[in-house]
């Protein structure tokens, strides 16, 4: 059945640390026939507010084979960083559909970054702003064995990124972000899945204070180690806020329940950033909670409270995250 030619999406969340965000969407799928869409975006959130455009030509030489031209204004405003950002960058990937779940996938590209931001500076002892120039050729390969996209609970995904990337700000400076993610789905029984992920990353050829923020590593957040605040895991300024790092380490293990149409998930999650350029496991953070699920034709729908096993100081006790699917 041919779809209407104009679309409008929108999607919402909320986690302690991290408030609101609200992202909408306008697309018309065949603006530049044929399968030339224009999709424009807006982010409007707590943290983050930003407008974008995308052309995507679909079926771009082979079937599921997809290139974008892609631009978009942003401003972030975490306690680590505030940011001032632009991006225009291209990208062409080999894609799974709702139709076609594919092993193995590939996303390759080009980006130029402009991005003026506000994070503390360690020799001058206090917070100030800098301008980065940034150009990257990111590339992302997965290797597929699950039994579905949005709710999988069987077998296996492997995922590897990496970023040659170059900072100009003062110095030219190369160096190279990598990060490998697996996780694991086996089925206890019929309404019992155990999953489990794993994830490190790596930034090599450059020291932390002359990245960018926004290019580094952080922990912590619905996505991360639940528990803790949204980037609150890994070094911290003499002021008390999370400046990242240049390595990371993750690991989650959740048990998912599933009566019906509703699901009970307790989990625990570990991890740290680190400020070497290798993660280390002698400073690992813990976090545990439940969570419940809503499954719908479109995914799961997550609420998940957690708190800190091995807090800081000035860590909350309690945190809760509302997404759309699961954790991982």
């Amino acid at each position: 059945t041919k779809g209407p030619a104009r679309t409008l999406a929108a999607t919402a969340g909320y986690s302690t640390g991290q408030g609101v965000r609200i992202e909408g969407s306008w697309q018309h799928r065949n603006l530049f026939p044929d399968e030339g869409a224009l999709i424009g975006t807006i982010v409007a959130g707590t943290q983050e507010q930003g407008v974008g455009a995308t052309f995507r030509r679909s079926n771009a030489g082979r079937r599921d084979r997809t290139f974008q031209v892609i631009a978009n204004i942003s401003r972030q405003n975490y306690d680590a960083y505030e940011a001032r950002t632009g991006t225009l960058g291209v990208r062409w990937s080999y894609d799974s559909t709702p139709i076609w779940q594919k092993p193995l996938t590939y996303a390759y590209g080009a980006e130029l970054v402009g991005t003026n931001e506000q994070t503390y500076d360690f020799g001058a002892g206090r917070r100030r702003r800098g301008t980065y120039g940034i150009a990257a050729l990111p590339g992302q390969v997965v290797f597929d064995r699950s039994d579905n996209l949005l709710n999988p609970t069987r077998g296996y995904r492997l995922k590897l990124n990496l970023s040659p990337e170059t900072s100009v700000r003062g110095a030219v400076r190369p160096y190279v972000r990598g990060m490998v993610e697996g996780t694991y789905y086996y089925p206890v029984s019929p309404s019992l899945i155990i999953a489990g992920r794993a994830r490190a990353g790596s930034i090599q050829g450059i020291a932390r204070d002359d990245l960018a923020p926004s290019r580094r590593y952080y922990g912590g957040g619905g996505g991360s180690v639940r528990g803790y605040g949204y980037q609150r895991l890994g070094p911290f300024d003499p002021e008390g806020n999370p400046v990242g790092g240049r390595s990371l380490n993750e690991f989650a293990l959740e048990a998912r329940y599933r009566f019906g149409d509703y699901g009970i998930v307790p989990f625990i999650d570990a991890g740290n950033s680190y400020e070497g350029k290798l993660p280390t496991f002698s400073a690992l953070k813990y976090g545990a909670g439940i969570g419940g699920r809503f499954y719908t034709n479109f995914g799961p729908m997550r609420i998940d409270v957690a708190t800190p096993l091995n807090p800081r100081p000035g860590d909350g006790k309690i945190a809760l995250y509302i997404s759309i699917g699961q954790a991982f």
